[in-house]
C-alpha cells in the first residue's frame, strides 16, 4: 500500500496504465468535454471544495479532472470495497489529487477512506450510494453547516436520500442526478446492461445462448439486463414484487414468477433491486448444482452470503471473482464477486460512452448547487427537464446526429386548442 496525507492506493508505479486508461475514457467522453472547455473559462466552482464518494473508474477521473478545471478542490474515495481501478487511483495520486481508495477494502477501511475526504471541510458533495451523506450525518454533523449541497448518483442512495427528508434528518439539500432521463434511461438502462453481462462473463466465461437467466427486478437496470441477455441467447425470466414492471416484462415477452419457483430451474441468477435477502437459503437449497449467482445492484445484501455460508461444506475459487460452495448434496453453487456488483467488481462498470452523460448530469448538478444551493430546503431535488434536453441535445451534436425541429407554424398548432377534426 502506497500512502501519505494526501493519498492511499495500492501502488503509485500502475500510474502509467492508469493514465492510459483515462486518456481513453477522456476521448470518448466529447459533452463533458466540451463543459469543461466552457468550465476552464468560466470558473463556476471556484472556491468550493467537494468530497467525492464514486466509483474510482476511468470515466471518474475524467470527471474530478473536468470539477478541478472549473475551479473546485478534490477529495476522493471509492463507493464500493471492489470496484476501484487500482491503476486509475494510482494516476490520480501521482497527478497530485488527494484520493484515498483501493480494490479490495474491508469495511473499517472503506469508512477510514470516506473520513479521509472530510479533513478539508468540503463545500459540496458527490455520492453514489449515500454513505458518505449519511457518514456526515452520523458522525460529522458538524460538517453539514457548512455544506452547500450534495448530489446523488443512484438509486439505491436517492432512496436513502428520500427517506430520510421525510423523516425531517436531511441537513443540507441533495440533487438526484440518478432519476435525471438522460442517467436513468441510458446509464441504467445501456451500462448497467452491457457491463453486468461483462462482469459475468470475465468471471465464469459461461455460454448464456441456452441457459434460464433469472433477473430479479425489472427497473431500468433489469430491463436493460434482460435485453441483453435475452439477445445473447438466454432465456429470461423476472421475478418482481411491484405489478406493473412485472407486467411491463410480461409484455416485452419474459416469463415472470416468482423467485421460490425460479430457484430451481434458473442456471444464472443476477438481483438488480436495491432491496436485501432478495436471495435466500431456501432458494439455495432448490437451485441446481452448478448455478450462478451475482448482483448488480449497488450492496451486497440482495444476496445473502451469510445463508450460503452457513450451508456449505467447502468454499473454494475456482477463478477471479468465482466462489465454488458445496452443498451437503454435492451440489456447487457459484458467488460471483462476493455479491458485490458484478459490473464493477470483476469487470470495469459502464461503457465511457454512456458515462458521459451521467457525469456531465453531475457537473452541472453541482455547478447549480454552488450557484444557488444556499436558498433550497434541506430536500432531495430533481434535475431540471431543461437540462436533460440541453444535455441530450449535447449528446447527439457531439455524435454528429441532426433532428428535426417544429416549425413556426407547427409550434402554433400545439397551442391551438380550438383545431379539430
Amino acid at each position: 500500500m502506497d500512502s501519505s496525507d494526501r493519498y492511499t492506493v495500492a501502488d503509485l508505479s500502475m500510474s502509467e496504465a492508469g493514465r492510459l486508461k483515462v486518456e481513453w475514457a477522456r476521448s470518448r467522453m466529447p459533452a463533458l468535454a466540451s463543459l469543461r472547455a466552457k468550465a476552464e473559462i468560466e470558473r463556476p466552482l471556484e472556491g468550493q471544495r467537494i468530497a467525492g464518494c464514486l466509483h474510482v473508474t476511468k470515466e471518474t477521473a475524467v470527471l474530478i479532472e473536468t470539477l478541478e478545471s472549473a475551479g473546485a478542490e478534490i477529495s476522493w474515495s471509492g463507493c464500493n470495497p471492489l470496484s476501484t481501478q487500482d491503476e486509475v487511483a494510482a494516476w490520480l495520486a501521482s497527478e497530485g489529487y488527494s484520493i484515498h481508495a483501493w480494490y479490495g477494502q474491508d469495511n473499517s477501511g472503506f469508512y477510514e477512506c470516506i473520513d479521509k475526504t472530510l479533513e478539508f471541510d468540503p463545500t459540496l458533495t458527490l455520492d453514489d450510494g449515500a454513505d458518505l451523506i449519511y457518514r456526515v450525518h452520523s458522525q460529522f454533523k458538524d460538517l453539514a453547516q457548512g455544506i452547500i449541497g450534495g448530489t446523488e448518483e443512484t438509486t439505491t442512495g436517492v432512496h436513502r436520500l428520500r427517506a430520510m427528508a421525510d423523516a425531517g434528518e436531511l441537513l443540507y439539500p441533495v440533487i438526484a442526478v440518478n432519476d435525471a432521463e438522460t442517467k436513468w434511461d441510458f446509464d441504467n438502462v445501456h451500462g448497467t446492461g452491457q457491463s453486468t453481462i461483462d462482469g459475468i462473463l470475465r468471471a465464469t466465461s459461461v455460454l448464456l445462448a441456452g441457459k434460464n437467466f433469472v433477473i430479479a427486478g425489472y427497473g431500468h437496470c433489469g430491463k436493460g439486463l434482460a435485453m441483453r441477455a435475452r439477445g445473447m441467447g438466454a432465456n429470461v425470466i423476472i421475478t418482481e414484487i411491484d405489478p406493473i414492471p412485472a407486467l411491463k416484462a410480461t409484455m416485452d415477452g419474459f416469463r415472470v414468477m416468482k423467485m421460490d419457483e425460479a430457484a430451481s430451474i434458473g442456471d444464472l441468477f443476477c438481483t438488480a433491486t436495491g432491496m436485501k435477502d432478495v436471495i435466500v437459503g431456501r432458494h439455495y437449497d432448490s437451485m441446481k448444482d452448478g448455478a450462478i449467482v451475482c448482483n448488480t445492484g449497488h450492496y451486497d445484501c440482495e444476496v445473502s452470503i451469510s445463508d450460503l455460508e452457513e450451508r456449505a461444506t467447502e468454499v473454494f475459487t475456482i477463478r477471479d471473482n468465482n466462489e465454488a460452495f458445496t452443498m451437503p448434496d454435492g451440489r456447487r453453487i457459484h458467488l460471483l464477486a462476493r455479491g458485490r456488483l458484478v459490473n464493477l467488481a470483476s469487470a470495469e462498470g459502464h461503457p465511457s460512452e454512456v458515462m458521459d452523460m451521467s457525469f456531465a448530469n453531475q457537473f452541472l448538478a453541482l455547478c447549480r448547487l454552488a450557484r444557488e444551493g444556499s436558498t433550497y430546503d434541506n430536500t432531495v431535488y430533481d434535475i431540471h427537464p431543461d437540462q436533460d434536453r440541453q444535455l441530450a441535445a449535447l449528446k447527439l451534436s457531439s455524435s454528429g446526429i441532426v433532428i428535426d425541429e417544429l416549425t413556426e407554424d407547427q409550434k402554433s398548432y400545439l397551442l391551438d386548442f380550438s383545431a379539430g377534426t
